[in-house]
């Protein structure tokens, strides 16, 4: 590309002013190589060096963050290119590694030994963009600033949690590239568990970078390998007016068993949560598209309102991210029924007045103070492919797992709902809606 096509490529979707804009295209560049040729390598430290000679950057302060969003083929020849002709001896140098992280434990740790070998951990960010979402980064405000929530974060008063993720888009020429991940790899692996991780892990030592990720590795070393019997597998099909997953042109295998939905239950070991099911769902071509977290709360023992729903906690990852708690509520009028309402907080609603910022602004802020809290350790991601890696491999190599298919812009499987039945999940709150709740649906034919 010359400058100029670079410039309109990676401006056509920004919305800031005009002003912005010019001051954004003053201070990028585009300058081009081969990554396994040492020349090009030189080529690029020398039009930086002249870059920072121009900014008046003196020895120490030449501080470079190099970022790879790139196929992970070519992980290992950009950063030995890096590491030996661009790497600065005299200040900063941070690395930036877009996933997947490899295919499986055996490839993600001979990727992390090579790259350990030309960068410390301490340089190296493995970037996870869900754990720069607003939502997931108040996880561990909400359960460790709130005395309410501590007092009922265990296996005595919470019955099931559920993660889901959900497009309303499939692979829309991309069953190329998707079919040698699936969803598992593509969002189950890394983002789900990330967030599954920050809801299920004890009380950190400090709000230290290295005190929360160690609690995240202790209980995800606490989660076995994920059963078959625990799985539901699905592929779309086309419906409504759009094609399958295996109608994709850009997909070589039109016989391919790559999964496109996953309900998986997870179960961690230890005295905080034995028995309960952390349930996770990740699917493409459904009919919506939201991120949300949703802890199901037990029944009241010896209630005296037979019937009435039970309580949740549920998370907004996206979009328009919300944080809200079902309860019960004497339906408003005569009646004496119960009626499910909720404590709202929207953010839309509440914050009126502030922007919240992109998950990788967030990110790349947090490289820039050398923040790792919200990246992912060497020895989080080989606990991390443990638990899916035996899973995995039989999905490659079996053909006799069951993969279900539903129909574009569905929910998903038709098996879904028995899945979730099976550990525990209780839909008697089916009538509620949120945020606006009518009072004409509610049941009310629960009486003193």
């Amino acid at each position: 590309m010359t400058q100029e096509d670079y410039l309109e490529r990676v401006t056509q979707y920004i919305k800031d002013s005009e002003d912005e804009l010019a001051q954004f295209k003053a201070i990028t560049s585009y300058h081009s190589g081969q990554y396994d040729d040492d020349a090009s390598w030189k080529s690029l430290n020398q039009y930086v060096t002249e870059n920072e000679d121009k900014r008046g950057c003196a020895p120490g302060q030449r501080n470079r963050v190099y970022y790879m969003a790139l196929p992970p083929s070519v992980f290992v020849p950009v950063s030995k290119g890096v590491k030996k002709n661009v790497y600065v001896q005299d200040g900063v140098n941070r690395l930036i590694v877009e996933k997947p992280f490899g295919m499986d434990t055996a490839s993600s740790n001979e990727l992390g030994k090579e790259l350990g070998a030309l960068f410390t951990e301490n340089e190296i960010y493995r970037i996870d963009h869900y754990l720069g979402k607003e939502m997931v980064k108040n996880v561990m405000t909400m359960r460790f600033s709130n005395i309410f929530f501590s007092q009922i974060w265990d296996r005595k008063y919470i019955d099931n949690v559920q993660i889901t993720f959900k497009e309303t888009i499939g692979t829309e020429g991309r069953g190329g590239y998707f079919d040698d991940f699936g969803i598992l790899r593509d969002v189950m692996q890394n983002h789900l568990l990330q967030v599954l991780s920050l809801i299920a892990m004890e009380r950190p030592i400090s709000t230290e970078s290295e005190a929360i990720r160690d609690e995240k590795v202790k209980v995800l070393k606490c989660i076995p390998p994920i059963s078959p019997d625990d799985a539901l597998l699905g592929q779309y099909v086309a419906a409504n007016g759009k094609p399958g997953y295996l109608d994709d042109d850009t997909l070589k295998n039109k016989k391919s068993r790559t999964p496109t939905y996953a309900a998986l239950t997870l179960w961690i070991q230890n005295e905080r949560w034995e028995g309960v099911p952390f349930i996770m769902k990740a699917g493409k071509a459904l009919d919506t598209a939201k991120v949300e977290i949703r802890i199901q709360f037990r029944n009241v023992a010896g209630s005296l309102y037979k019937g009435a729903p039970r309580n949740e906690l549920v998370m907004r990852v996206q979009p328009r991210e919300a944080v809200y708690i079902k309860f019960n509520n004497k339906q408003p009028g005569l009646s004496y029924g119960t009626i499910q309402s909720d404590l709202d907080l929207s953010y839309h609603d509440r914050f009126t007045d502030m922007k919240i910022p992109d998950a990788y602004e967030s990110l790349i802020l947090d490289v820039l103070r050398n923040d790792h809290s919200n990246f992912v350790r060497d020895d989080e991601l080989e606990t991390a492919w443990s638990i899916f890696t035996p899973l995995l491999h039989q999905i490659d190599q079996r053909t006799d797992l069951p993969l279900h298919t539903y129909p574009y812009g569905s929910r998903g499987p038709a098996e879904l709902d028995a899945f979730v039945r099976k550990y525990g999940y209780d839909r008697s709150n089916a009538n509620y809606s949120w945020p606006v709740q009518s009072v004409s649906h509610a049941n009310s034919s629960n009486k003193l």
